[in-house]
């Protein structure tokens, strides 16, 4: 028996082309005559409608749409589809199993995830483990609940994403899907560095328990604006994964099938897991998500102020990427379908001018290394490039400001607003160009700068979106040295090579960023033992002490009291941040896991 699954790319309240790739899926699991196809979690409404889902009028579209559209493509095949269901009141996050034009059951997750990027209890109730109702409704009649079905040989049980991530509870060992013999999970699981090998334990934590076949598909892309999907699917067979499949497609949708019989007996997957997949995993995944958000926006292109230092080249550079990789995957007119627009020339490089606009905004306080480093990126990109100096803008908001206050604005009185000011007068020029050509404005914050709130509000914080929030500075300098040896980004030395600065205090000043701060490499280690970990100050005292043993404990004290001192004071800046990628285990972004008060000792 051959059975399929499928990722989709969908889109919150995309009614039209959610049942279209749904409906294309079917056709093409019919063409390679599966029997069965499984369909990822909430795929007909899209996962991340949020408070959409208090709307009774989406439950009905749903409904409306199963009924009419999908359920007479179902003959002689089957079909598990995530969807929304209203039942006594309550709404239910459910798998509903379909076969030959009929509903046979919808499953009801059991276990809503509620903690980080997740908020599933604020939308849906759980259902108990182990019961079921019997319902009928507009003509079908069909289990509810916790069950499993009979299909051609085999049992079907079921599971929803976060109800396989809780072992304890997990329903393949405590509810009806214990008695299955084939298992369909259907998942919105998103994408996170190094969270893979934890998925695939998803299967793996069967071995011995359960000699069930297992079927796992997940949701594809950017589909909603901050979580990113990779679409994997896996297929497992008692306790070992049988095949797993490629993931962060930029294709709308990617396909598996299945012999059930040849991959029960089958190898198991060979586990890897170093930097080299990390890093190549967070390029795959920030291109994606930049080129869904690009195409899901209706924006025609990208506008950065290109500052010559390493956050605003890695974002240069992923831009580059996204055209390269969705050319590989799509081709040159399936993009200008997606994007709505036509693309210039024929290559990625050719497409940079179009897609990229950088513009460097110096001021006497700007070194010739980072002008120069920031012209030779564009260039060696092939981007837009613009460059003009602000000094006479920052002049007229300083002697406006001196007049009023009846004073001289000085280093030693003012030293945080002289430095404020010239990122806040770089933002209005940047939108104004972002604006004439309507492409989405990248601010360029790094999570460890969201941390303490090294950035300046309404200056380099400004934009649409901020593609590496979720990630730290000591990551991104090392993903720069990976990205110019494994792709050959020459134009990346200058950057690499030079302290990262803001350079907005004369340059005798000599101002670095770790100088302000604290090295980044303690500061990533600081927020992984506090916002991952969730450990107290005096246990991440302990840590680093015990990991560097080569900094005395004074040093350390003053750069973990220093921690939480800026990042007590820097909520209400988090609060006002650009969507963030969610790329890491646990992000700052107060809508995808960092919900912290503004105010607080």
């Amino acid at each position: 028996m051959k059975i399929a699954a499928a990722s989709l790319n969908q889109t919150p309240l995309d009614w039209k082309g959610n049942t279209e790739r749904i409906l294309r899926s079917l056709a093409e699991a019919r063409s390679k005559k599966a029997v069965l196809l499984l369909l990822p979690e909430l795929a007909l409404t899209g996962y991340g409608c949020e408070d959409y889902f208090f709307m009774p009028w989406l439950y009905e579209q749903a409904w409306d749409i199963l009924l009419h559209q999908i359920l007479p493509q179902t003959e002689e095949m089957a079909l598990a589809l995530g969807m929304p269901f209203v039942h006594k009141g309550n709404h239910y996050n459910t798998l509903v199993f379909c076969e030959n034009g009929k509903i046979r059951g919808m499953y009801a997750k059991q276990l809503l995830p509620h903690t980080g990027i997740f908020y599933e209890p604020r939308w849906f109730n759980p259902w108990p483990r182990m019961e079921k109702e019997w319902l009928e409704k507009d003509g079908q009649a069909f289990w509810f609940g916790d069950f499993t079905l009979p299909f051609q040989d085999l049992q079907i049980g079921f599971e929803i994403c976060e109800d396989a991530w809780q072992p304890d509870k997990r329903p393949a060992l405590f509810g009806a899907a214990r008695e299955a013999d084939l298992i369909l999970n259907a998942s919105a699981s998103n994408f996170a560095r190094d969270k893979r090998q934890e998925r695939h334990r998803l299967i793996t934590d069967l071995k011995g328990k359960s000699k069930a076949l297992y079927l796992y598909t997940n949701l594809l892309g950017n589909e909603s604006g901050r979580i990113i999907f990779d679409g994997e699917i896996l297929f497992g067979a008692e306790g070992e994964i049988r095949q797993a499949s490629r993931r962060l497609s930029f294709r709308d949708s990617e396909m598996a099938v299945f012999d059930c019989l040849k991959e029960r007996t089958g190898p198991a997957v060979v586990e890897t897991d170093d930097d080299e997949d990390d890093f190549e995993d967070f390029t795959q995944a920030a291109a994606l998500g930049l080129w869904d958000y690009l195409r899901k926006s209706g924006s025609r292109g990208f506008a950065l102020s290109l500052s010559g230092g390493a956050d605003s080249g890695a974002c240069a550079v992923l831009v580059a990427e996204m055209l390269k990789r969705a050319f590989s995957d799509l081709g040159k007119a399936e993009m200008e379908n997606r994007l709505g627009f036509s693309l210039h020339g024929d290559t990625p490089r050719e497409w940079m001018p179009q897609i990229l606009w950088c513009l460097y905004q110096g001021t006497q306080n700007s070194g010739i290394v980072t002008r120069k480093a920031a012209e030779g990126l564009a260039l060696a990109l092939n981007a837009r490039y613009f460059s003009w100096e602000i000094d006479d803008m920052v002049a007229g908001y300083t002697e406006k400001t001196e007049h009023l206050l009846g004073r001289k604005l000085t280093w030693e009185q003012d030293d945080l607003a002289l430095q404020n000011i010239q990122a806040r007068t770089r933002a209005p020029g940047i939108w104004l160009l972002a604006n004439t050509a309507n492409l989405l404005l990248i601010t360029t914050s790094n999570r460890s700068e969201g941390d303490v709130g090294y950035c300046t509000m309404d200056g380099d914080t400004a934009g649409s979106l901020a593609p590496i929030a979720g990630v730290s500075k000591h990551f991104i300098r090392r993903w720069l040295v990976w990205a110019r040896d494994r792709y050959g980004y020459a134009a990346l030395d200058p950057i690499i090579v030079q302290a990262p600065t803001a350079e907005l205090r004369p340059a005798e000043k000599k101002q670095t960023d770790e100088a302000d701060l604290m090295p980044y490499e303690i500061l990533e280690q600081i927020e992984i033992q506090f916002l991952q970990e969730k450990k107290s100050e005096a246990e991440i005292l302990r840590f680093l002490e015990s990991r560097y043993p080569e900094f005395d404990k004074e040093e350390l004290e003053k750069y973990t009291g220093r921690f939480f001192i800026l990042w007590k004071r820097s909520q209400w800046k988090r609060e006002r941040l650009a969507p963030a990628f969610h790329l890491d285990k646990f992000n700052i972004d107060p809508r995808s896991g960092g919900r912290f008060p503004i105010l607080s000792r």
